[in-house]
């Protein structure tokens, strides 16, 4: 991942907080503050849609993050001293969970939508739609997943072979 030209050449990156069953993220967030580029994290809005990348300040920051009813770490609802990074200068690059992927970029998440409607609002930035990056484990890529008009492609999926 770190040496990806993508990853080299973005400043502003966000970065899903692994749970137990994915990739784990916990290095790749440590780099990004070690090359002085911003990072970025999810904040989901429970009953909703609705998600916000929340500007992290440290690799260390995550300890002082609140743990959601999914066991999801991320910055609390009344936590608005962080940069929302489309209030800012968007993102150039997101790297996105899910369960299962397809060599069509095709993503199947968790359901809810979060990352799709999250890219919608990206295009809509002055900075546009920002490259998008799966990680994934190879048990993870299938023939084909179910997909809906309301799906956004992945532009890369990274998984070891």
């Amino acid at each position: 991942v770190i040496d990806h030209p993508k990853y080299q050449e973005s400043k502003r990156i966000a970065i899903f907080l692994s749970m137990p069953d994915e990739v784990q993220t916990e290095e790749i967030i440590k780099n990004i503050f070690k090359q002085g580029k911003e990072c970025f994290i999810p904040r989901y809005k429970p009953q909703s849609n609705h998600m916000d990348m929340l500007k992290l300040s440290s690799a260390e920051d995550i300890s002082s993050l609140a743990l959601t009813s999914w066991n999801i770490l991320q910055p609390s609802d009344d936590d608005s001293a962080r940069e929302e990074a489309l209030a800012g200068g968007g993102l150039d690059l997101i790297f996105m969970p899910g369960l299962g992927f397809d060599k069509k970029g095709n993503r199947l998440g968790r359901g809810k939508g979060y990352y799709d409607t999250y890219l919608e609002r990206c295009m809509k930035h002055p900075c546009g739609k920002p490259y998008t990056i799966a990680l994934a484990f190879r048990e993870q890529i299938c023939e084909s997943v179910p997909v809906t008009e309301n799906d956004v492609p992945i532009d890369e999926i990274l998984y070891e072979d």
